[in-house]
């Protein structure tokens, strides 16, 4: 009987050995994933931060005008260069 009580035991040690194996497994790995989640986390941040500052760049009225004068040859509207329309006129 005695020895039947001791290996009742000694299994039971064992699994809950096993399970303690399995639970820092489980541990580790999701820490890993962890790690990871928060690493890319941090690159969306940066690359956020620089599409906002490349947005405010772009959309800047000097940088918008400069592009406009020089690509589309535009100039600014003067008043010997307006005309105007009235209904009725030829």
């Amino acid at each position: 009987m005695s020895g039947r009580i001791c290996f009742i035991l000694s299994v039971i040690l064992v699994a809950c050995a096993l399970s303690v194996v399995n639970a820092h497994y489980q541990f580790r790995r999701l820490f890993i994933e962890l790690e990871r989640a928060q690493a890319q986390a941090r690159q969306l941040d940066i690359e956020w931060a620089q599409l906002q500052l490349d947005q405010s760049t772009l959309g800047k009225h000097a940088r918008i005008e400069g592009n406009a004068r020089r690509d589309l040859r535009m100039v600014p509207v003067s008043p010997a260069s307006t005309q105007y329309l009235t209904m009725g006129a030829k």
